[in-house]
């Protein structure tokens, strides 16, 4: 079994890599100048123009783009291939605002399967294997971009969607699907329905790709641990073109990004400046050789953290830190910065599931913070004062954590809405008080 799909540029020496980079970044800014006249205007107002554009040196004289800008330009304002020659687009859920809608030629979508292969490949997969993809279809980029990936390494697909939890299981036991691919949030509750219909010993998994949301280390040992796999990450966004952008090897020290696409930075969120490798800022990307939809320094607003240092599984491109939360939608509860993922790491330290609600409220100009945990059946009790101290645990641990007192309700088992999808772990009511 190969531990790459395309090795030659996996583990490509950095010289080669820049060369690469420096030859599609000079293509792709003509390319996006002279066919994107909302992009053409903001090179124009900073006084850039194609030819300044030398090298990957020259990156950070071009102008951010950001969601507003993809909203602003909807739908066609970024398009930079006529429509005759684009094949699909995909689509955000737009639970924020417009809808982001990308687009994708052949080319743009035979390069993201690409992408998804090495992610597979690096999960252990080859095409001997059955890959039960569960991300969502249609506009979500997950199950697509997985379905494409796993025809290109010859493995035998399942293409299931999210939802219908029986036939996920049943098809799980009678196809014997070895290779997982959902949100981790689903990827939980799959595994608690296995072990309560005693079906451990009928599954074949061995490894779990798992992306679109945020997770943690505990929740990746809790989900190896009940369905008995490797759990790997991966990465991506429909602006850039989905799953894939970077993934998992089997060190599991952070996520390769696909370096012969993308280009990534780390910015401060506040200023802009680029940071070098190691420090903590915002990821921004540059799509290199994207036809239809090519974006140029894209901010993601996720936190995380860039590492050149050197993998033992061979591959040479930067890795990623698991995102650390997001510089836009992280919660300022009475001005501290708070992270879900920083609760959910409590949470799971201290033996409870990754079944969880965080709610958000403002009364008389004070914030609060209330998290809901579910208890487990060994953990459920009718003794007030056994929650009452579990309950009370859990407040310093999280304050401890955060900085701050959050309140905390333990509830019964199976009380928290399962997901299927995207996991909502926040309910922020202080919205309802905003223009």
């Amino acid at each position: 079994m190969s531990k790459y799909f395309q090795e030659q540029i996996e583990t490509a020496s950095r010289d080669e890599i820049i060369a690469i980079q420096n030859e599609k970044l000079v293509k792709q800014v003509k390319h996006v100048y002279e066919n994107v006249p909302y992009y053409r205007a903001k090179m124009d107002e900073k006084g850039v123009r194609p030819e300044d554009i030398k090298s990957i040196d020259d990156l950070r004289k071009l102008p951010f783009l950001s969601k507003d800008d993809l909203r602003e330009a909807y739908p066609y304002g970024l398009l930079a291939k006529p429509l005759s020659e684009c094949v699909r687009i995909q689509s955000t859920s737009g639970t924020t605002g417009r809808r982001v809608v990308a687009f994708y030629t052949q080319h743009d979508i035979d390069l993201w399967e690409e992408c998804c292969a090495r992610a597979l490949v690096a999960a252990g997969a080859d095409k001997n294997d059955v890959v039960q993809v569960c991300y969502g279809y249609g506009l979500f980029t997950g199950g697509p971009g997985l379905n494409g990936g796993s025809h290109k390494l010859g493995s035998l697909t399942l293409p299931m969607s999210s939802g219908n939890t029986d036939r996920q299981l049943q098809f799980m036991v009678d196809l014997q699907s070895t290779v997982l691919c959902c949100t981790p949030s689903y990827a939980a509750y799959l595994a608690e329905c296995v072990n309560e219909r005693g079906l451990r010993d009928k599954i074949k998994l061995k490894a779990g790709i798992f992306g679109a949301e945020a997770w943690t280390e505990e929740m990746r040992h809790d989900i190896e641990n009940a369905l008995g796999i490797k759990a790997y990450d991966i990465y991506g966004l429909t602006e850039i073109s989905g799953p894939g952008v970077s993934f998992e090897c089997s060190e599991q020290e952070g996520m390769h990004i696909n370096e012969d696409h993308f280009i990534a930075e780390i910015i401060n969120p506040v200023t802009g400046e680029v940071l070098p490798d190691g420090e903590k800022g915002e990821l921004v990307f540059t799509s290199l050789d994207k036809e239809a939809f090519p974006l140029l320094r894209y901010r993601t607003r996720d936190i995380c953290v860039l590492s050149r240092k050197k993998c033992s599984c061979g591959r040479t491109h930067v890795r990623m830190a698991k995102p650390m939360g997001r510089s836009d939608d992280m919660l300022i509860v009475r001005g501290v910065n708070v992270f879900p993922s920083q609760i959910e790491t409590v949470l799971i330290s201290n033996g409870y599931p990754a079944n969880y609600l965080i709610i958000v409220d403002r009364q008389k100009n004070t914030d609060s913070i209330e998290v809901q945990v579910e208890m487990t059946n060994e953990m459920f009790s009718d003794d007030l004062n056994t929650i009452h101290a579990r309950e009370k645990k859990l407040v310093d641990a999280l304050k401890s954590m955060l900085g701050i007192r959050a309140n905390v309700h333990l509830v019964a088992p199976k009380t928290i809405e399962r997901s299927e999808g995207k996991a909502k772990r926040v309910i922020d009511k202080r919205n309802l008080y905003q223009n």
